[in-house]
């Protein structure tokens, strides 16, 4: 083990490190090159500051000075901890220990190496003195952005020289060597250098480096980054990958090892997606004062990451100028947003109604969207309807336009976005089983079920846009996972193959369901009483399911949506949670269609497979919200259904007074017996309450039973057609230059169409009755022909054929 130890005079020598190089999916395009260059400028001791000095060692070494190279109470307090562990994820390592472990030894985790490293501490600590010790640390310790040494990192991070640095900004360097990629602050977790920063500054203070008004001074100052200037395209994915290779290989391995690496991005869409964003912050910033925005994009079908921008600028100045990171920026450029949690507003609601179908509910299930008050112990008499919160707990949410709409099926609640009737079908659906259900689809951040209560489904818990968005592809793809990943291949500077694309996928939502939610979620005509006809959220000739959400104040504004083969996602919004002045599908709406028409534009066009007809036995559950026996009628004459009458125009019915689904179902067991006594539910008794308020003056038609059977669709009733000039030998028909039906019918013809062979010839809308002609374009050849006509009228279609 001594025999073969470095001799401490090597601390000098560099080792000669290999960059790692990230690639977009083609491996044509270099995203960033970790590391390719160090750069380093080499400080005389004495020309360090001593705030830098006394920073670094409030960071990393308090007792520096007066150890003889190891820490034997942080040796014993980390044996401990690895004892405890099973690891050796603990060092309790000196600044000695730090240098010859980054310049002789390096990272690797063994008893054998720890041993090594103590022995060649206490060498070192004998041949240099302490300043001698420290200088080499400051001037070769990797600092984050390719910077090593204190020199080279204030010229990256401050454009400075050294000397020139004030204390928050020596402070904040000193706090970067722990987990220089990790605390980057032009990464995701700025926000944690900040606070990493401030513990510093206490330590300081406790060691009496600085005196309280120092530190007061300090944290008084703006701390302001210039942008870095190396070459780094699609800036936000590439720190996500360097932080998951990082946590992976270890940061060594990534800024030494020599690493190639193949990830998902596509780099035609991730530009465009910078582009779209760029310029919808742009349009949003004087119009609805959003500041910020994200988008991602996925392919469901595999899991990989296809675009990721975390903010409308990466290099761009943080706004307003000289605003604390995490705090008070409206727009904080490096923070990657789209990994970051916020509150989704209303998308998160599709996760309700999922949870809801697995228990039997349905899309035709029907809930009133009545002003209700969901805490039973304050009052349930409508006095509080205008008061947007009440006293202590109460909660009464309304719909964004503060309409009722009476009884609405989950289909137009959903597609609506309608919040009431959404946050009784959580009660029903259950706030731990809808968890499970986010969590089934990939949502890890919901680990606080108390602190959510009803107001989850309207969005009162925090996931992230890169969660949101995955987890709606297992929409897409009718309940079947793939593991999100932004990794095509890695190989080692060897080349071998460190780690390649599996597509892990697993099922996790019953594909009923899945369809549903895509039937749903895609279906504009459902969603139009709300929105336009033709807003953001319409493509005219695709299939495309989609999602808003606007938060509270309208904070956030997302909105999620996918086709089979693509899913993405897109959140607007401020840094600091300012609030904006409108809603997302005009916050979030345009940058989304936007990019989902650029990324579809050459893919062929594809639909959603339609889910089964809902067989559900109970009533409640396929939309009957009326007391008394169920009663199959005819839509259009109100009368008994017969074995005539069309099915696609037959209703269910029931004539007696209009209840609670809490009256007909147990929210434990949906698909179970009715309850016994509904007013065991905590809930009944205000949401029948608030329905009979709503009947009082919304006036709601009392259906009456019908009286007779449906008389418009008896045999007697139906149109007559028939051709008027065929035979049945075409020879005789030499001369046949058109073709005439002959209509009779007590109704109005909507439409006559002529067919041959199966073949739509021609079709005619408002005929009259009596002979109508279809003259043939070319002369018929001698042959056997199937002729078809069918005439449609108000009511009734029927169809005749004739062969000659």
């Amino acid at each position: 083990m001594l025999k073969d130890l470095p001799h401490p005079e090597r601390i000098t020598e560099r080792t000669v490190a290999e960059s790692t190089k990230l690639y977009d999916r083609t491996g044509q395009v270099l995203l960033y090159e970790v590391h390719g260059e160090e750069k380093r400028t080499v400080i005389p001791f004495q020309e360090i500051p001593s705030q830098v000095k006394n920073a670094t060692l409030a960071a990393e070494d308090i007792n520096f000075y007066s150890h003889s190279g190891l820490d034997f109470r942080g040796i014993l307090r980390a044996v401990l901890a690895n004892l405890k562990s099973g690891s050796l994820s603990q060092g309790g390592s000196t600044i000695t220990q730090q240098l010859i472990k980054g310049t002789l030894l390096g990272p690797e985790k063994t008893f054998r190496r720890k041993i090594r490293e103590w022995i060649l501490a206490l060498l070192l600590e004998k041949q240099y003195g302490k300043n001698d010790i420290l200088a080499m640390y400051l001037n070769q310790i990797p600092y984050g952005s390719n910077a090593y040494g204190i020199g080279s990192a204030a010229q990256t991070y401050f454009n400075k020289k050294a000397v020139d640095l004030n204390l928050i900004e020596a402070v904040t360097l000193a706090a970067l060597p722990k987990a220089p990629t990790y605390f980057s602050p032009y990464g995701s977790h700025k926000d944690e250098l900040i606070k990493r920063s401030r513990w510093i500054l206490d330590r300081m203070m406790e060691a009496n480096f600085i005196t309280k008004e120092e530190k007061e001074t300090a944290l008084n100052t703006p701390l302001i980054f210039q942008s870095p200037k190396q070459a780094m395209r699609a800036p936000h994915f590439v720190m996500f990958v360097k932080e998951y290779l990082e946590q992976k290989y270890g940061q060594e391995m990534v800024e030494r090892g020599g690493l190639n690496v193949i990830t998902t991005l596509d780099w035609k869409l991730q530009t465009e997606a910078e582009k779209i964003i760029k310029e919808g912050v742009e349009a949003n910033r004087t119009s609805v004062k959003g500041y910020n925005a994200a988008l991602v994009a996925i392919d469901p079908k595999t899991g990989q990451l296809l675009s990721m921008v975390g903010s409308q600028d990466y290099w761009a100045d943080p706004l307003p100028k000289g605003c604390s990171p995490g705090v008070n920026c409206l727009f904080d450029p490096q923070v990657n947003t789209a990994n970051r949690l916020r509150q989704p507003g209303s998308a998160f609601k599709p996760f309700v109604y999922a949870t809801a179908f697995k228990k039997g509910y349905t899309p035709e299930t029907i809930l009133f969207d009545t002003f209700t008050e969901f805490n039973p112990n304050c009052p349930s008499d409508g006095s509080l309807e205008k008061d947007p919160k009440g006293p202590g707990d109460c909660y009464h949410p309304r719909d964004y336009d503060l309409k009722t709409r009476g009884p609405v099926s989950l289909k137009q609640s959903l597609a609506q976005s309608l919040n009431i009737p959404s946050v009784k079908l959580l009660y029903l659906a259950g706030i731990n089983d809808s968890i499970k259900t986010a969590a089934d689809l990939g949502i890890t951040s919901l680990k606080d079920p108390e602190r959510y209560g009803l107001s989850l489904v309207l969005g009162g818990a925090e996931v992230t846009l890169l969660e949101m968005t995955s987890a709606f592809g297992v929409f897409s793809q009718e309940g079947i996972l793939h593991t999100k990943t932004p990794i095509l291949k890695i190989e080692n500077s060897k080349k071998e193959v460190l780690e390649e694309y599996i597509d892990y996928s697993f099922p996790v939502l019953d594909t009923e369901v899945a369809r549903n939610i895509n039937n749903i979620l895609s279906d504009n005509d459902a969603r139009v009483p709300v929105f336009s006809p033709r807003s953001s959220l319409y493509f005219p000739d695709r299939q495309v399911a989609v999602k808003t959400g606007t938060t509270q104040d309208s904070r956030d504004g997302w909105v999620v949506g996918y086709t089979p083969s693509l899913t993405v996602g897109v959140w607007s919004g401020n840094n600091n949670n300012q609030s904006m002045t409108s809603l997302s599908v005009i916050i979030a709406g345009p940058m989304w269609h936007k990019f989902m028409e650029f990324a579809l534009k050459d893919t062929p066009k594809e639909s959603f497979t339609p889910p089964e007809k809902n067989l559900s036995e109970k009533p409640a559950l396929r939309g009957i919200y009326r007391d008394g026996p169920i009663t199959k009628i005819d839509k259009i004459s109100g009368k008994i259904a017969t074995e005539f009458t069309p099915p696609d125009l037959i209703e269910e019915t029931s004539f007696g007074k209009i209840k609670s689904i809490l009256a007909y179902i147990n929210k434990s067991d949906p698909q179970g017996l009715p309850p016994s006594n509904p007013f065991n539910d905590a809930q009944y008794k205000n949401w029948q309450e608030s329905i009979d308020r709503w009947l009082n003056t919304n006036y709601l038609i009392q259906k009456k039973e019908p009286i007779g059977f449906d008389d418009l669709h008896s045999p007697d009733k139906k149109p007559k057609i028939s051709f008027t000039n065929l035979s049945n030998n075409i020879q005789s028909s030499e001369n046949l230059v058109r073709i005439v039906l002959n209509i009779s019918s007590i109704y109005p013809i909507k439409e006559l169409s002529l067919f041959i062979n199966n073949e739509l010839y021609d079709s005619k809308t408002s005929v009259p009755a009596g002979n109508n002609y279809f003259p043939l374009k070319n002369k018929l050849a001698p042959g056997d022909y199937i002729f078809k006509g069918v005439v449609m009228t108000q009511l009734v279609m029927k169809m005749l054929k004739k062969k000659i």
